[in-house]
């Protein structure tokens, strides 16, 4: 029962409060369509953060799409021996790197008195299910080796079977507790989107790759030629 609830229900309870909250955030204020940079108030932390974080986490989110969009290349690609060492080697060393710079994020947030002033009680929490997320997934990748072998073989029929609306909960209800804590934080951070600053993944500047390229002039006064 609870199964069925938290893989074949709260998965669709998020993508609605999610796709509802960012048309409701849009309408009322799509200005704040923003990450809120505090960059203005402090820079070099900022940087040794920001980086690390966002490089780590945005290669693991494309190797977890390439797992569910494309099993059978990931498949293919392990039946080597070595490719698949290689494979999680690095998987496992982005997640460090994503939690090392999420740590140094919070750490800036709690000790720089600029920054925490500035930080709000969401702020908060969307860095600490972030921080529970990264640390779950890192924990997966050690006791639980070989990732991305049943990652494919459990994660793409499952979100198949979601996208059919016909969610096969088996899938998900054999894995490990782990797993599936980590899979209900993925569900809550997809709600809780539109109303952090992490909205400001929906506006990736796409238009820039075929807009006319922009000519700056500079004006000079002449006395001051």
């Amino acid at each position: 029962m609870v199964d069925s609830f938290l893989f074949g229900i709260l998965p669709y309870i998020a993508i609605v409060i999610a796709v509802g909250g960012l048309i409701w955030r849009y309408v009322t204020n799509q200005f704040s369509y923003s990450s809120i940079s505090s960059q203005f108030l402090e820079d070099r932390q900022l940087f040794w953060g920001s980086m690390p974080w966002h490089y780590g986490i945005i290669a693991i989110v494309i190797g977890h799409l390439i797992g569910i969009f494309l099993p059978s290349s990931v498949i293919a690609f392990n039946r080597v021996p070595l490719r698949l060492y290689i494979l999680e080697g690095a998987a496992f060393a982005l997640g460090l790197l994503a939690l090392a710079g999420l740590i140094f994020l919070l750490l800036r947030r709690g000790t720089n008195p600029r920054i925490r002033v500035v930080t709000s009680g969401m702020d908060l929490v969307l860095l600490l299910l972030l921080l529970f997320q990264v640390i779950t997934g890192d924990a997966i990748a050690v006791l639980y080796r070989w990732g991305t072998a049943w990652f494919v073989q459990t994660a793409a029929p499952y979100f198949l079977s979601l996208a059919k609306f016909s969610p096969e909960v088996g899938y998900m209800a054999s894995l490990p507790l782990l797993v599936k804590v980590h899979a209900v934080n993925t569900a809550v951070l997809l709600a809780i989107v539109p109303f952090t600053r992490m909205v400001h993944m929906v506006t990736i500047p796409v238009a820039y790759l075929w807009r006319p390229y922009q000519v700056v002039t500079w004006y000079r006064r002449k006395d001051q030629q």
